[in-house]
């Protein structure tokens, strides 16, 4: 099939579109570039465009007929959100509604929805399941929730098929050495560890060292991004076969704390890390790990990094092959 992928250009998107062309499907990727790369779309073609602009939405779907959207294109930094609320509804939901606007127009009815464990906020208890209730407690993870009502709602009044996929920490990089994680400026744990292992002048802040964790340091679920990828290709299948509507926790049910990936990340690089401690920052919950006993039950989904330091280890190839070339 031809698969419209928003957001392909990006890290999660790039890694799903060559999971697609590896299960004979033909990814489009519509991306505008803010965030993206465009040297990361390998495996099929690209079309530059931003959700909100109709026009460009309705000739990319003219041009390329697509037979489903997996929809990942989206602001996605918890602080940007609460600084700029408008921005990211504007974004996030605004440019949703356009894309599912031109799904209607063009008759597609299938979607894979990009969604996050911040639906969720702080839960009342561990693991995070599907039915734990979500209260997000930022913008970010409200426009995502926002997405996710629009979803069923479209289902109910105009037959949609939909699945939202609610993924934790995204981490890793293609084993093969194609695609890794670029982000500008880099906000997520694992890459900010390995970046101060191999760069001495770097520091990785390590916030708060009093939570109620086994090393007082925050947990959190960290799931490799080519089980993510794995994950829209079984979801796109799951509703090519009649599956129900809803969505799914992609996690690996392992907590992991900050100091723990400290070590795993001076494991694989041989190097000390530089490492600055700091006062919690508000807001985060000591611990997030989920139960994706869901995805594999219905979707057949099964993560095949289930042990941490082989994801650690594909993300310091990735950054010890960056690291190289500056060099020289």
């Amino acid at each position: 099939m031809r698969i419209l992928v928003t957001g392909g250009a990006g890290f999660i998107g790039s890694h799903a579109c060559k999971a697609l062309a590896a299960a004979g499907h033909e990814p489009i990727t519509f991306d505008n570039l803010s965030t993206g790369h465009s040297d990361a779309v390998k495996w099929g073609p690209l079309v530059v465009g931003d959700l909100r602009d109709p026009d460009a939405v309705d000739r990319a779907f003219k041009a390329h007929s697509p037979d489903a959207v997996i929809h990942f294109a989206a602001l996605a930094y918890v602080g940007d959100s609460v600084r700029e609320p408008l921005r990211y509804y504007n974004g996030n939901v605004s440019g949703s509604v356009s894309l599912l606007e031109a799904m209607h127009r063009h008759n597609v009815s299938r979607i894979i929805f990009s969604s996050t464990c911040a639906t969720y906020g702080v839960p009342d208890k561990l693991p995070i399941t599907e039915e734990t209730p979500q209260r997000p407690i930022n913008p970010y993870g409200r426009t995502k929730l926002a997405i996710e009502w629009l979803l069923a709602d479209c289902a109910a009044a105009y037959g949609l098929q939909w699945v939202a996929l609610r993924y934790f920490n995204a981490a890793g990089a293609d084993a093969d050495g194609e695609l890794g994680e670029r982000h500008d400026p880099e906000t997520h744990a694992l890459p900010l560890a390995i970046l101060a292992a191999l760069d001495g002048k770097r520091c990785f802040d390590v916030f708060g060292e009093d939570y109620d964790t086994l090393d007082g340091s925050a947990v959190r679920d960290y799931i490799h991004v080519s089980d993510l990828a794995d994950a829209h290709v079984k979801a796109l299948d799951h509703l090519v076969r009649g599956g129900a509507n809803g969505a799914f926790n992609l996690a690996t049910g392992q907590g992991v704390s900050v100091k723990q990936l400290v070590d795993a990340v001076e494991r694989a690089t041989g190097r000390r890390a530089n490492v600055r401690y700091a006062p919690r920052r508000a807001g985060d919950p000591p611990a997030l790990f989920a139960s994706a006993a869901k995805a594999r039950d219905v979707l057949g989904w099964v993560p095949a990094f289930s042990d941490f330091d082989r994801t650690v280890a594909t993300a310091v190839r990735w950054f010890e092959r960056q690291h190289n070339r500056r060099e020289n």
